[in-house]
C-alpha cells in the first residue's frame, strides 16, 4: 500500500523489492515516509502517480505523467502538443539534433496530465515542470507563463495548438 506495508502485519518493504517504481528516488521517499509514519508520529503515505524520470541517453528522454496511451484511457478526452525543432545551440553548428517535446492535457479540466521531452538535459528540465505537473498547473497556467529565451524549455509554455485530440477515446485529427 501507500504507507510500504505488506500483506503480513508489522512487515513493510521499499524500493526494488517491491512492484512499484524502480527508482532510487523513489525507493528514498518510501524509506523516509515510511520512518516518519512508524517513528515520527507523522502520517506520510507515498504517491507514486507524478514520479519524473529521465533515461540518461544521447539526448536525455525526460517524462513525468501520463503516457498518451494511459492519459486516454483514463480521461478519454485529452488534447496532444508536439513540437520537433533543433534547438538554437544546434542551429549554428549546422547539427542534425533534433529536440521533441509533447504535452499531454486532460481537456475536461486543462490540466497537464503529461510531459514528455528529449533533447539535451532532459532530465533537469522536467525535473521543474514535475513540480507543476504534480501541482496540478493547467495548459491555460502554462501558456500565461513567458518562457526563456533562447532555451529549449520555453517550447513547453510556448506550444497554442494541439498536434490532434482525442474526443472520448477517439483520435480526432
Amino acid at each position: 500500500d501507500n504507507y510500504s506495508k505488506s500483506n503480513i502485519d508489522n512487515i513493510y518493504a521499499v524500493g526494488d523489492v517491491t512492484d512499484r517504481i524502480a527508482l532510487t528516488p523513489v525507493a528514498l521517499m518510501e524509506g523516509h515516509r515510511l520512518a516518519d509514519t512508524l517513528f515520527g508520529g507523522h502520517d506520510r503515505p507515498t504517491d507514486h502517480e507524478w514520479v519524473a524520470s529521465t533515461v540518461f541517453t544521447s539526448p536525455e528522454i525526460g517524462t513525468v505523467g501520463y503516457t498518451e496511451e494511459e492519459a486516454v484511457e483514463k480521461f478519454k478526452n485529452v488534447a496532444v502538443y508536439k513540437s520537433k525543432f533543433r534547438p538554437m545551440k544546434h542551429s549554428f553548428p549546422k547539427s542534425e539534433a533534433y529536440s521533441l517535446f509533447k504535452l499531454i492535457v486532460a481537456t475536461d479540466t486543462d490540466r497537464v496530465v503529461g510531459v514528455h521531452v528529449a533533447t539535451d538535459n532532459a532530465g533537469e528540465m522536467v525535473q521543474g515542470f514535475a513540480v507543476a505537473v504534480k501541482m496540478g498547473a493547467t495548459k491555460a497556467q502554462f501558456d500565461e507563463t513567458i518562457g526563456i529565451h533562447p532555451t529549449s524549455a520555453e517550447e513547453l509554455v510556448t506550444m497554442r495548438s494541439p498536434s490532434y485530440t482525442y474526443v472520448n477515446g477517439e483520435k480526432v485529427e
